[in-house]
Formats: structure tokens, sequence, C-alpha cells
């Protein structure tokens, strides 16, 4: 399974054009096949994430950026390169703040997706509103711990909560 996805013509939602991602890679040792849903979640994030984002490092312009997300010693690294390679820095991670939303989401995601296949279109919306909310909760929470490290924008944190969610299926 390839993991890391690039692009040549990613989008940045605002600032600098330089302030962005242009590749996104999982950690090949730090991740498991997920089930195809969230397999297919994990496609959509990268894409969307290269489609548009906003990624800067304060006090720095050497985007735009490659990040390479996975788990070193039970801690969220993120591994920072420039666009050809070159490495900016690794910003780690407790993933202490993120288990009870981690666990809460994903006793949500199980629901929708059983929801999806038997429930009404009601029942389906409700749960999918409380799983929204689940995700801004966790995606505010990265930035919140992100911040004064990388900048991210609210779209590409959610999004890179659903990938940092990916790596929790390992376990």
């Amino acid at each position: 399974m390839s993991s890391e996805v690039k692009s040549g013509e990613a989008g940045s939602s605002d600032g600098d054009e330089n302030d962005r991602l242009t590749a996104v890679s999982l950690d090949e040792g730090s991740i498991g096949r997920g089930n195809p849903d969230q397999e297919h979640e994990r496609a959509i994030a990268i894409f969307d994430i290269l489609e548009s984002n906003r990624f800067s490092i304060p006090g720095r312009r050497e985007g735009p950026y490659a990040l390479k997300l996975g788990l070193v010693e039970n801690k969220l690294s993120f591994a920072i390169s420039t666009a050809d390679g070159a490495p900016v820095m690794t910003h780690l991670l407790s993933l202490t703040p993120f288990r009870r939303v981690i666990r809460d989401y994903e006793m949500i995601c199980e629901s929708y997706y059983n929801a999806i296949r038997t429930a009404s279109p009601t029942q389906i919306e409700a749960i999918d509103m409380g799983r929204r909310g689940l995700h801004n909760e966790a995606s505010e929470t990265l930035r919140h711990r992100l911040e004064g490290k990388v900048d991210v924008d609210h779209d590409t944190a959610r999004r890179l909560f659903t990938l940092v969610f990916a790596l929790h299926w390992k376990g």
C-alpha cells in the first residue's frame, strides 16, 4: 500500500502561496490497514489536504512543505521537509490530549458506518452531526497543540486529524 501522495498544483486556502503542503505521507511502520471505510477516509483526507491547505512554520520561509506523519514511542511525529526533500524539522506531540476524543470518535464512526447500512436518514444525520462535532473538537486540540510550531487552518487541521486517527487504527 502506498500512503504517499504528492501534488504539483496544491493550492493554499489563504496566505503565501508557499505556506502549503505539496506531499503528505503516513509512516508505513506506524499504520495498519483499516477497513474499507477507514481506507477511503484516509485517501479522501490526503486528497483534500493537497487540493487546499494552509501549512506554515512560524518564522520560516522554506515552503512549500512535505509532511510525513507517524508514531514514535507513542507520540505523534510531524516530520516536515521541503518539497524537494530537505529536512526542516520534526515535531513530536503527546497523544494523551487526544486519547478521549480518539476513543469517542472511533465509537461514533463505527455507529455511523453501521447506520449508513441500516438506519433512517434522520438517524444517520444525527449521528453524523455528533461525528462532525467530535472531529471539530479534535482538530481544535490539534491546532492548539501545534501552536507556535506549525500553523494550519481549520480545514487542514480537520483533515490532519483524520490522518492522526488513521495512525490509531494500527493499535
